[in-house]
């Protein structure tokens, strides 16, 4: 068998990339400077250590003596020193001084190479001077794009307008996607509005994701008072297989009638972010895409980081659907969740178990394994709840529930949060024999945290419930195994699976008989 051969150039990086900074400064910066200028070509891997290491773990001192350097090396007499110089200046961290000096370079150079390593180092730190400079050079489209998302990034402008009104005519279907499973509860829930609330129609369910019709003129805050679902996007077409990918995607994100309705829900300048769901980062693919877009429709800036928009590109057995995607921080549906702990409810799926719940009126709610408190703040924001209760064995838990609780604003709910064992309820006020008329959880799967026997701790949730429940009560949890209580009195009445990311989960509903 062949062996590798090694990279003597790379493995000078590597042995550079652990050293300090002082020990890089003092003895290897040192040398570079008294190094001839074939020489220094070289050690250049020096360069590249600085702009890392100096990056991570430099004080503010040693950064700004670093950032100098940097600056001084792109006026050296060889190429490549400059090169590496760029590239690691916007690691540690540039201003309008070293966006000033990179211009000049621009500017002067000769180089095609030179100036493609320019264009991406002005990616990064560009501005107003980036804008108005690089336009005038032949392939630097995407520098421009990206010192216009930097600006826009810096103001802190271009976001969603909530409020803005949408007309049903010709508009586009939404795509609200949601964990499988729970197709048939968020298809319910947007059913269920009635008379002036109704404004959008299901018209077609697919493994994880539900399409709507809208019905009349509406507004986001419309589509996000459903609380089901994890992504709402609005479909902008499917991509045909018959055509070059990025060409076809490109056409429909940069077409009039995209652009109008992002016109009609940004504020300020229309910044987006590509993600190829399923499909990995796709770079290559990202860029000629964006690049092809940025051509077709200027206005359009590709801006990979906190952009208020997404176009996700899904596909599946018969097309490719393009949709774009609000991205909201944070969500605000579920804005009360203000800290969270470690596995715990994916909010949708809590709003979704507090739906198929349903609710009595004067309703008594308890989560035996309450985490960050979500169920119990989505069956107090349905309605028709007097009190809640929540136990958890972690002080932490109980702690954020109880935050997280406050921060929601429920009016009118008694609410008790107690660090205890769910097995020990008979010592908990409110938990008297028949006391509860739903106890709602998602309790420990086993996934991060094994749990020695998850079998009888589902058994024992099984008697908990039947002990507190009152004759009618409800027990609605996510079951992480396919068993069911032996000789309980509890009539099994729903029963769905759900993927919760890699593994499934039974989310079941028993009657108290």
């Amino acid at each position: 068998m062949a062996t590798k051969e090694k990279n003597p150039a790379k493995e000078h990086y590597q042995r550079l990339r652990r050293l300090s900074c002082d020990e890089l400064w003092d003895r290897e910066v040192a040398a570079f400077d008294r190094a001839g200028e074939v020489e220094r070509v070289s050690l250049v891997a020096v360069v590249r250590a600085v702009g890392v290491v100096f990056s991570e773990s430099g004080s503010p001192f040693q950064k700004n003596q670093a950032r100098e350097w940097l600056r001084k090396l792109l006026t050296d007499p060889q190429e490549k020193v400059r090169r590496y110089a760029m590239t690691a200046l916007p690691k540690i961290g540039a201003s309008g001084e070293e966006e000033k000096d990179l211009l000049e370079l621009l500017a002067a150079s000769v180089s095609d190479r030179e100036k493609k390593h320019l264009g991406q180092a002005l990616e990064k730190i560009g501005g107003a001077a980036t804008v108005a400079q690089a336009g005038m050079h032949a392939g630097l489209a995407r520098t421009v794009q990206k010192a216009q998302a930097n600006i826009a990034r810096f103001d802190e402008s271009g976001s969603i307008y909530f409020e803005a009104e949408l007309s049903d005519r010709d508009a586009f279907l939404i795509h609200l996607r949601c964990r499988r499973g729970l197709e048939r509860i968020l298809e319910e829930e947007v059913s269920g509005r009635a008379g002036n609330a109704k404004k959008f129609r299901p018209i077609r369910t697919e493994s994880g994701l539900v399409v709507l019709k809208p019905l009349s003129r509406f507004r986001l805050s419309d589509l996000f008072s459903f609380r089901c679902f994890a992504s709402a996007g609005f479909l902008l077409g499917t991509a045909d297989s018959c055509e070059n990918e990025a060409i076809a995607l490109s056409r429909l994100i940069a077409a009039p009638r995209a652009f109008s309705l992002l016109q009609t829900l940004t504020k300020g300048p229309i910044r987006y972010r590509l993600d190829f769901a399923a499909r990995g980062h796709q770079r290559g693919l990202v860029r000629e895409v964006t690049d092809r877009v940025f051509e077709l429709c200027p206005a359009l800036i590709n801006d990979s980081r906190h952009a208020p928009w997404q176009i996700d590109i899904h596909p599946n057995a018969r097309e490719t659907f393009v949709e774009l995607t609000p991205k909201l921080r944070p969500d605000p549906r579920f804005s009360y969740r203000r800290q969270d702990v470690p596995a715990a409810s994916h909010p949708p799926l809590a709003a979704a178990m507090a739906r198929l719940a349903g609710h009595m009126n004067n309703e008594v709610v308890w989560d035996p394994f309450c985490g960050s408190g979500l169920e119990l703040i989505e069956c107090a924001l349905r309605g028709g709840v007097d009190r809640v209760i929540g136990t958890d064995r972690s002080a932490d838990a109980i702690q954020i529930t109880g935050q997280n609780f406050q921060s929601a604003l429920v009016r009118g709910v008694t609410a008790s949060f107690v660090c205890s064992d769910f097995r020990d309820h008979a010592r908990i006020a409110g938990l008297e024999p028949g006391s509860v008329s739903l106890v709602i959880s998602n309790p420990p799967m086993g996934r991060r945290v094994p749990i020695p026997n998850l079998s009888g701790l589902i058994h024992e949730l099984f008697i908990a419930a039947t002990e507190v429940l009152k004759p009618g009560g409800r027990l609605v949890f996510a079951n992480p195994l396919p068993v069911r209580p032996q000789g309980l009195p509890l009539r099994h009445d729903f029963h769905q699976k759900v993927d919760l990311g890699g593994f499934t989960v039974h989310v079941e509903r028993y009657i108290r008989l």
